[in-house]
C-alpha cells in the first residue's frame, strides 16, 4: 500500500469513527422524537451499518479523486 493510500484509509477511518459516535448518539437519543425507539443494541447495529457505508464511500471517493482529479489539476 502506498503512503497516499495509507493516508486515505487513515483519514476515511478517522472521519467515519467520529461519525460513528455522532450517529450512535443521534440514533439513540433523537429517533425517539419521531416515535422510533431503538434499543441500545439496535442503535449500535444501525450505527455500525452506516459506519461501514460511510467508510467505504469516503475511501472510494478519495481514491477516485486522487486517481482522476489530481492528474487533471496537475496537467498530467
Amino acid at each position: 500500500m502506498s503512503d497516499g493510500a495509507g493516508i486515505d484509509v487513515a483519514e476515511a477511518l478517522t472521519n467515519a469513527a467520529v461519525g460513528l459516535v455522532v450517529s450512535w448518539a443521534a440514533t439513540y437519543w433523537l429517533l425517539p422524537i419521531w416515535g422510533l425507539t431503538p434499543s441500545f443494541t439496535a442503535s449500535g447495529g444501525i450505527t455500525a451499518m452506516f459506519f461501514a457505508l460511510s467508510f467505504v464511500r469516503a475511501w472510494v471517493l478519495r481514491g477516485f479523486f486522487r486517481r482522476y482529479a489530481a492528474p487533471m489539476r496537475d496537467g498530467d
